[in-house]
């Protein structure tokens, strides 16, 4: 987040979260942690954590009464897609003119949203779990309601939990919930499948397993700290006829890593499809 990001969080005024669960409660501490004023959040969660239950002692409001709390400037949903439909009422009753509206539940289109918040100005985002420090990417899609002002609005809010692509054709969305929602399961897979395939190979399961780990792990951290795109930085590790490439043989085949995770991110992107209902 750059320094306007947080000086637009500042003042951003009064933000109601519908739904705190883990990417909702990842946003809120960010938020907290980036000088959003606490008695500036309302917060609607059926199940609160303990966490968010103590967060409500130092200002936050947490479950008000209907119609208790006014001029709320952001609602962001982040409740499961599959309950959109019985808390949309609910969204409705926190907004007025001027309110903006956040979603960030997978699959749900702006069609769906604006069916049940008519003239409402709404940003369709896909944030993933890194969030949750710091480390997210989030692709937004703004309706033709939302002004240059609210844009700017629903920026410094999802930037607080890492970096915002914008987008102009919310037809891309299901290949973004594919690629970078779901992403992070599949590099958790690959640390899981190389430990597992380690102790194939004869290492003790803990060893694997840490060694895996810390691999998948720096690895990504030099991935995002190096100017090199990942093509080069694989070719970099790789020494002709050495043992990497022979690794890589077997991964680059035409029946290989490529043509599976094409399979896996079109599953994936044909669900988010099958969600807008």
């Amino acid at each position: 987040m750059t320094q306007s990001d947080k000086h637009r969080l500042d003042d951003i005024g009064l933000v109601a979260l519908v739904g705190a669960g883990k990417m909702g409660g990842a946003m809120l501490e960010g938020w907290l942690a980036l000088g959003l004023d606490p008695q500036n959040v309302v917060v609607i969660e059926p199940n609160p954590a303990e966490e968010l239950v103590a967060l409500s002692m130092k200002g936050i409001a947490l479950n008000p009464l209907p119609g208790a709390i006014t001029n709320i400037g952001t609602v962001v949903l982040a409740v499961k897609p599959q309950v959109a439909a019985g808390v949309i009422p609910s969204v409705a009753a926190l907004t007025g003119a001027g309110t903006l509206v956040v979603s960030i539940m997978a699959g749900k289109t702006l069609g769906f949203l604006e069916a049940g918040l008519p003239g409402a100005a709404i940003v369709r985002a896909m944030p993933n779990t890194p969030a949750a420090i710091g480390r997210g990417i989030t692709v937004a899609v703004p309706n033709a309601a939302v002004t240059a002002e609210q844009k700017q609005r629903a920026h410094a809010l999802l930037a607080a939990s890492g970096a915002v692509e914008w987008i102009s054709d919310e037809a891309l969305m299901d290949a973004v919930t594919a690629v970078s929602g779901s992403g992070p399961a599949y590099v958790f897979l690959l640390a899981e499948t190389l430990a597992r395939a380690g102790v194939a190979a004869g290492l003790p399961e803990d060893l694997a397993a840490r060694l895996a780990r810390e691999t998948v792990a720096g690895s990504g951290e030099l991935l995002h700290r190096s100017p090199l795109d990942a093509a080069t930085l694989r070719q970099n590790v790789t020494s002709p006829a050495g043992t990497t490439a022979a690794a890589l043989d077997v991964l680059m085949a035409s029946d290989g890593l490529e043509p599976l995770m094409r399979r896996a991110v079109a599953a994936a992107a044909k669900r988010s499809k099958e969600l807008a209902g």
